[in-house]
């Protein structure tokens, strides 16, 4: 362990603690709600979007977090207005986005030579990578969304477990959800530099999935989501870091290993 210490004291490392903590912690925050209302698969679809924003500011000689984020927002925002007005299940429409922006950003990173590098490190992640300014950009939009998130904390909880209710109390269910994609839009653009395009939505969806296993209230599976996402985090930083792996795979795989731990808790406490 001497040498992880040691490790710790280069700036690249402390950046991505503090960040991929963070991120971690609005993830796993975020997810839950998200796998209460059954729309878990949009982390995976507006990682793909955030694909293709990527693959154009790359090409375009931009900055990749400015071009994301207005545009995943833009495409979280789609998604609700397909699955609320547009006669479209949210599955149908978040399928339909990810294909498209996936197919484009392929596209354009096929048109763009000698992009191909910096576009990858998007889709499978680079933590070691962040610069003090993308550390700065990360807490900033982390901080708002833990802000909102505990500030509509009871709203979110209403909306997650019973809509009509929510609605008979007279909470305006359709603009607290576009809050939660716009919310889950931003999470999924930091989450990106992270654990990649590709990996983004498990981060939302395991903590959240294993924290249901364990607790039976809504706030103790917000603590108990954000305890395990962070746990998660820092176990697979440092399997990573002695093996030599990617960061945003190894972290999956220590989620994967809890989960099937918690479904295995359920299962003797249920036998």
């Amino acid at each position: 362990m001497s040498e992880f210490f040691e490790a710790l004291s280069y700036p690249f490392m402390y950046r991505a603690i503090i960040v991929g903590v963070m991120v971690s912690l609005c993830a796993a925050l975020l997810g839950v709600v998200l796998v209460l209302k059954r729309y878990t698969l949009i982390g995976h679809g507006l990682g793909e979007v955030g694909f293709a924003a990527t693959a154009l500011a790359v090409a375009l000689g931009l900055s990749p977090m400015a071009v994301a984020v207005p545009l995943v927002v833009l495409a979280s925002f789609l998604v609700m207005y397909l699955s609320q007005r547009g006669g479209a299940s949210g599955d149908v429409a978040i399928g339909v986005m990810a294909t498209a922006a996936l197919s484009i950003g392929v596209l354009i990173t096929s048109l763009s030579r000698g992009s191909n590098v910096d576009v990858t490190s998007y889709m499978f992640g680079s933590i070691l990578g962040l610069t003090n300014a993308d550390m700065a950009l990360s807490a900033a939009l982390s901080a708002v969304v833990l802000v909102m998130y505990f500030l509509l904390f009871n709203r979110l909880f209403s909306i997650a477990y019973d809509e009509a209710f929510a609605r008979a109390t007279g909470i305006n269910v359709t603009l607290y959800q576009f809050v939660i994609s716009f919310l889950t839009a931003v999470t999924v653009v930091l989450g990106m530099r992270m654990m990649g395009s590709m990996l983004i939505s498990s981060l939302i969806i395991f903590p959240a999935l294993t924290a249901r296993r364990l607790t039976a209230s809504f706030k103790g599976m917000v603590v108990a989501a954000a305890a395990i996402s962070i746990a998660g985090f820092l176990i697979g930083m440092v399997l990573s870091f002695y093996a030599n792996l990617p960061t945003g795979a190894s972290i999956v795989c220590v989620d994967l290993v809890m989960l099937g731990a918690a479904l295995g808790i359920d299962r003797l406490k249920k036998a």
